[in-house]
Formats: structure tokens, sequence, C-alpha cells
């Protein structure tokens, strides 16, 4: 069964329930799913009266190696004092397979979501993100995918020009621009040699939970290898002036922790412009899948198509534009 056309049907609430059985978990509640479109994640209590969050992962999407690497790499974290939600350990192994589902279980955080416009809050998540960083540095990835333009841009561009979902009324100018981003995208991170080491790769609000100020980090599904500042363009809303405010406060509280390349502020709009097109493949990639028609009804709507071009035609002008600095304006 290829990635393509893979879906969740046979994952039976039976099944998981028999999954959790075989590690010796047994829910004293139903399970109750969370919002997750690439993985199935649910809630439990189990008969201690211990909160879990169960995770299984869509199969042909990562290989073991890569998911004991993600596993690693997350208690190393623990180990070294960085507030995460790491794998729960049962006899010394922390993922399982059951029927070609491979899962993990994660003890539930009593927390809630960051507050994006709370600078404290901002500010605590800069020392959080200094110190996964200041870890990631010491060492590699050897299975994790690496950030880079043909994985997550070249890639994907690729297959959605073989796609039957883009519409024909918009292909060959939205092909055109998709073209001009990527030649725009790697010039900008042609233009310097940037470190990479490892991250956490999809640092946003949702995988970011605050214990009153004290910010925990969530869901290490897409670490990789890059640039530290895919770690943190992503918290990053509003105005310019609002951005550069924002950056300054994360940057303040990363530095007590480890030493950021300022010169990575140039990569923030090329990301930006990779996530923008990966995003599209991925639900082109996942459109067999039954839950992504549900969820994504306006994918075969013209509009949307007519929306995506103009957000890549800004983003050529966004990144042509100086990229943000680190004084405020006035």
């Amino acid at each position: 069964m290829s990635d393509s056309n893979f879906s969740y049907l046979s994952l039976t609430p039976e099944l998981q329930l028999d999954a959790l059985a075989s590690v010796g978990v047994y829910p004293e509640t139903g399970l109750m799913q969370l919002n997750s479109y690439e993985n199935r994640v649910s809630l439990f209590t189990d008969e201690n009266k211990i909160r879990y969050v169960v995770k299984f992962y869509r199969p042909q999407r990562w290989s073991e190696a890569q998911l004991l690497e993600d596993h690693h790499f997350s208690l190393e974290l623990k180990a070294q004092g960085c507030l995460i939600s790491e794998p729960v350990s049962i006899e010394h192994k922390t993922l399982f397979e059951f029927q070609g589902y491979h899962f993990a279980l994660f003890k539930s955080l009593s927390a809630r979501s960051l507050e994006m416009d709370n600078l404290d809050h901002l500010y605590e998540v800069g020392i959080s993100l200094g110190k996964l960083h200041r870890i990631g540095s010491q060492n590699s990835f050897q299975s994790r995918e690496l950030l880079d333009i043909k994985t997550l841009l070249s890639d994907p561009i690729k297959q959605l020009k073989e796609s039957k979902l883009v519409p024909s009324f918009i292909r060959e100018t939205l092909f055109a621009v998709m073209d001009e981003v990527e030649k725009q995208t790697t010039l900008l991170f042609n233009k310097h040699a940037f470190t990479t080491i490892r991250l956490h790769g999809d640092v946003h609000a949702s995988n970011i939970l605050m214990d009153r100020d004290t910010p925990y980090l969530v869901d290490f599904d897409d670490c990789k290898m890059g640039p530290a500042i895919q770690d943190i363009w992503m918290l990053l809303n509003g105005d310019k002036s609002e951005k550069q405010r924002q950056l300054s406060t994360i940057l303040e509280g990363y530095e007590e922790e480890f030493e950021f390349d300022t010169a990575q502020i140039k990569l923030i709009e090329p990301l930006r412009s990779m996530r923008i097109i990966h995003y599209v493949n991925w639900i082109n990639k996942r459109w067999t899948d039954p839950a992504f028609p549900l969820n994504f009804p306006w994918f075969n709507s013209d509009q949307y198509w007519k929306e995506l071009l103009q957000s890549l035609l800004q983003q050529i002008i966004n990144m042509q534009a100086a990229p943000l600095s680190m004084q405020p304006d006035y």
C-alpha cells in the first residue's frame, strides 16, 4: 500500500484498544480523538487514573529508524532539562507495533495554549528554544529528513505538476509562479552558509502548551536537521513592527541559552514560501484518505487556487524586500 493512497479505515477503536492491551495499558475511559490529520491521536485515562495520549503513526510516512530517532531526541532533551512531552517507556521501549501500525504513548499535559500576544510567554519560549537548540547542536540526525529545497519545495512542485487536482484554468500561470518562488528561494538559501542543527521542526502555537507561565513543547513528529530560524518564524504574526517586537523578545530569551545567527532572519520568507507549497502538496498527497476531502472541501474550489496564486505572488515580493530587522520601526 503506497503512502499516497493510505487511509486509516482499518484502525478501528477496537484495534486501538487491542494495541494498547498488547503493551499492558488498559483505558478506563473511551478514546477521545484529538485534532490530527497526519497521525491518529487520542486522549484517555487508564485503570490507574493516569491520563495518556496515544499516537498511531501514519504507515509509510516515517521509517522505524526515523521514529526511533525522534524518540531518542525527545528523551535526550528531557534528560538535559527541556520541558517537553516525551514518549513513555514500557519495558525499555518507546515505539510499539501492532498489526502494521507503529504507536507511542505520551503523558497528557494539563496546560493551556500559548498566548501569541503575551511577550512574557514569548520570552520564556525563547529560553526553551535556545536550550533545545543548544542540545540539538551537539549531535546530528542520521535518519530524519533534512530541511532543504529539494525535499520541501522542488519535489512538492514536481508532484503538484503531475496532479489532476490542480484546475486546468490556472495550471500554466500557477506553475510559472511556483517556479519563480523556487528560484527566489534557492537564491536566498545559497547566498549564505547556514549551520544546520537538530530542530523540533514545527514550532507553532498549537505545539506549545503553557503550564502557568512555563512553556512545554509537544509533538516532535516533524523533527529534522535545519537552520535554527525554522523553530522561530512561525511564532511571528501581525504587521512588520509586531513581528520585529516578537522576534526581539524571543531572541532575548533564546540567547540566554544559545547564540543565534541573525543572518538566518533572511530565511523567514523563503521558509514561509516553502511551507505554503509543501502544505498544498501535503493535501494533494493525502486526498485519497477519506478524512481529507471531508475536512478540506475548499481544496476543490476555484477560489482556493486563485487565492493560492495571489499568496505566492506576494511571497515573491516579500522575498525580494528587506528582511525583518532587530530594531523596531519608529
